[in-house]
């Protein structure tokens, strides 16, 4: 596997887990795959779990690992094909991705949409190009429409928690005051479409997400109904898809968010999201510092997800 941004790069659900099991057992047993070996991750936008847990993978397989912040550690990068250079970015991404590439073995990009274009969105333009021009392996560490690291973790973490063999899961819009993406909504849809699993999506009239990514779920907008005998429940904002309004934030429905009259509903369902959280906007304390939130656990097997992904492309150079 030298490309990474999507659930059928990795092949299956089912390999996937299987991959996952294998590195929980002994996370340390291939340091000597990674020996000499260094994991170059770039950030064109900020984070916490991704960069703390993609860090520990590589180093759990006896990696280098460089981090690169494209806002604050290096020169703004242009990206526009053809543009007279004349603003605020002094280096085009044709030279420095090569440039790049000639330090590392393997790459991780994160670069989430600007929420201005859907066509240009879409089109995954940085990673992309990255593909392209780096001669190495990469993997996304979250694009503009994909958040696979994430939805990898999501669906380890519902296989361990799982007390029924298919189980409802519901993924839910929930408000926020800033205009997100659809990368983790789809990237869920996408990884849990392929499982057996009862999927559910909830979410008010207006934020419909790609068709490509719902597939075979069952959309519901009244969300007493999709709540109703469910085992997980993960939430998640993002902004409006369709026409002339993507990118856009239509409305702030506080009656969308996660709270324990909504949780009653459910056949004891956990609660998942996967982080950073607007509490009581997102979801009430209630609900997130309960027993049945497993947000934390959620998180750390984002390191499994990023050593499974990493070992597989090591093991291809």
């Amino acid at each position: 596997m030298r490309v990474f941004t999507k659930m059928s790069d990795i092949g299956t659900v089912a390999n996937a887990l299987d991959l996952a099991w294998d590195v929980k057992i002994n996370p340390f047993k291939d340091k000597e795959l990674g020996r000499d070996k260094t994991l170059l991750m770039i950030f064109f936008n900020s984070s916490l779990r991704t960069r703390l847990s993609t860090q520990k993978a590589a180093m759990n397989l006896g990696m280098n690992v460089i981090v690169l912040d494209i806002n604050q550690g290096a020169w703004k990068l242009e990206s526009e094909l053809g543009v007279v250079m004349d603003g605020d970015k002094p280096e085009h991404i044709l030279e420095a991705i090569p440039v790049m590439a000639s330090y590392c073995d393997i790459i991780g990009v994160r670069s989430f949409a600007n929420l201005m274009s859907r066509e240009q969105d879409y089109s995954e333009e940085i990673i992309s190009q990255f593909i392209r021009l780096s001669g190495k392996p990469v993997f996304s560490m979250e694009s503009a429409i994909r958040h696979p690291l994430q939805s990898y973790a999501d669906v380890i973490t519902i296989e361990e928690y799982k007390k029924v063999q298919r189980p409802k899961v519901v993924l839910t819009w929930a408000p926020h005051p800033r205009a997100l993406p659809q990368a983790v909504a789809n990237s869920f849809a996408e990884w849990i479409n392929n499982t057996e699993y009862e999927f559910v999506i909830t979410h008010p009239q207006g934020y419909e997400l790609a068709d490509e990514f719902t597939a075979n779920a069952r959309v519901e907008y009244d969300w007493k109904r999709a709540y109703e005998g469910a085992h997980f429940i993960y939430a998640k904002n993002w902004s409006a898809y369709t026409g002339n309004n993507y990118g856009k934030i239509l409305h702030m429905d506080r009656s969308w968010t996660v709270d324990s009259e909504k949780m009653a509903l459910t056949d004891n369902a956990f609660f998942m999201h996967c982080l950073p959280v607007r509490r009581n906007m997102i979801v009430t304390d209630e609900v997130i510092d309960s027993e049945s939130s497993i947000v934390v656990h959620q998180a750390s097997n984002r390191v499994v997800s990023a050593q499974a992904v990493i070992r597989e492309m090591l093991k291809t150079l």
